[in-house]
């Protein structure tokens, strides 16, 4: 993945995979297993991210947002796969994703560079690498000039479990988003599949990291500042950052 703009992947890696108990808990979430192929979902993300160990213009150094417990089980995974300049931005409390990208992207800007973030889950499986690359690189191109651009995937039945995108017009590579819906019950999602132009809500991201910061400004300026306040107050061990908590609290 390649563009006039740097670009810097993102993992968040925050997830306690409790929903898949007792093959998965808090100790060890589900981004951490296997249960696609010989890699764990993380791993799968890390190597669709870098591009595979045979990319010599792939992206690196990727950002891990994730949590004090989990540190040392992410970094020895990507040790596995022979990445060992990771960084990790360690949330002082778990608040989803927008705090996580927001922490992302205030690393990023740090150095005076605004690269194109690249951001995705830890805990998903992908089984067409050759397509996501593609869709990726339309996604990169598109994120450079400015938008804020959202991956979604084509439902292939009225699947409740999910979130949805809601697109102008489903004819167009790159599609105006409408609107997001969140998880409809059956006869919903069944009316999205026969009208069409609604896509599952993959939570995969792509965007400059000043183009999130000034929409978080516009609409979010409460997790905007305490965004940066926490990070003001960071304190870095050798690959860990940590943010300070109580510069992240709200009064």
């Amino acid at each position: 993945m390649t563009s006039t703009n740097p670009i810097q992947p993102v993992v968040l890696c925050g997830g306690s995979g409790t929903r898949l108990w007792p093959l998965s808990r808090s100790g060890f979430p589900k981004q951490f297993l296997c249960l696609v192929g010989n890699d764990s979902l993380f791993q799968q993300s890390i190597k669709r991210l870098l591009g595979g160990s045979e990319s010599n213009d792939a992206p690196s150094s990727p950002y891990i947002v994730c949590n004090e417990e989990h540190r040392f089980l992410a970094q020895e995974q990507l040790r596995e796969l022979g990445v060992d300049n990771a960084t990790f931005l360690l949330e002082p409390v778990g608040r989803n994703t927008a705090p996580a990208l927001t922490l992302a992207a205030l690393a990023a800007r740090e150095s005076g560079a605004d690269p194109v973030l690249v951001v995705t889950p830890a805990d998903q499986a992908i089984t067409d690498d050759e397509a996501f690359r593609v869709a990726m690189y339309r996604a990169v191109e598109s994120a450079v000039e400015g938008n804020i651009v959202i991956l979604g995937i084509t439902p292939d039945r009225p699947e409740t479990g999910y979130g949805y995108i809601k697109v102008t017009s489903d004819k167009e590579v790159v599609a105006t988003v409408e609107r997001f819906v969140e998880k409809p019950d059956r006869d919903t999602a069944q009316a999205y599949l026969d009208e069409g132009g609604y896509y599952w809500n993959a939570g995969l991201f792509v965007l400059k990291a000043s183009v999130w910061l000034a929409a978080l400004e516009s609409f979010r300026p409460d997790i905007l500042q305490a965004s940066v306040k926490s990070w003001a107050g960071k304190r870095i061990d050798g690959v860990f950052i940590r943010p300070d908590k109580e510069g992240g609290r709200k009064n």
